[in-house]
């Protein structure tokens, strides 16, 4: 019976591996050639199985696609950034902002982006789904945190959650829509800085409270 438990568990593990391959080889056939470029023959040779393999793990290049899509997605939506609410706005505003415009600027990151929003007319679940759990999901945590800092009044602002956005929008002004174009390559952490830094003095002299006479 042991030994048929542990069988059972490294087939389990097996199993995993090989889906975790396909996806690997499928999404960089995807960043590369985009969806409709994307063939179920030249996806099963970068991950390096058969086409039957394939097709064992996945029914088509949509299945895979949503899979790729939603692993990213719940990926993303773990990455732990630090809202403490106990800190200043400024110090967890410069820190955020770096630490976010590093993930969505990252090498691999810009191609998920724009990836998604080629297939999401088509397939709007997938869009809605990335939406949800990565950008969503980061603005209401922002959200959460600067509600904090109103309560004990640091700042004043009626809308967290528009309030979040603007600030996660300054943060990528001239950085990410060049990027993500391809228009220029993923900026310097020197480059990050000064944009987060100029975006965080905004941020504060429009919701920083007012201080008393």
């Amino acid at each position: 019976m042991v030994a048929q438990t542990h069988l059972t568990v490294a087939s389990g593990d097996e199993d995993s591996a090989k889906r975790h391959q396909i996806m690997d080889g499928a999404r960089r056939v995807f960043m590369d050639l985009g969806f409709d470029g994307a063939s179920m023959n030249e996806i099963a040779r970068a991950a390096g199985v058969s086409k039957g393999t394939l097709y064992v793990y996945f029914t088509d290049k949509h299945s895979l696609f949503e899979a790729i899509v939603e692993r990213e997605s719940l990926d993303h939506g773990k990455t732990a950034f630090n809202f403490d609410p106990s800190l200043d706005a400024e110090t967890s505003l410069r820190a955020f902002g770096r630490a976010y415009i590093e993930i969505v600027c990252r090498p691999d990151g810009g191609s998920a982006v724009r990836t998604v929003m080629a297939i999401a007319e088509r397939m709007p679940d997938v869009g809605r789904r990335f939406y949800d759990r990565v950008i969503a999901h980061t603005n209401h945590l922002m959200a959460e945190y600067l509600r904090a800092r109103v309560k004990v009044k640091e700042l004043a602002i009626d809308d967290c959650e528009l309030a979040a956005m603007q600030f996660m929008m300054m943060c990528q002004a001239t950085l990410f829509q060049p990027y993500v174009f391809q228009a220029k390559p993923a900026p310097t952490k020197e480059q990050i800085a000064t944009v987060v830094d100029s975006a965080t003095r905004l941020f504060l002299a429009g919701y920083r409270a007012p201080k008393k006479s």
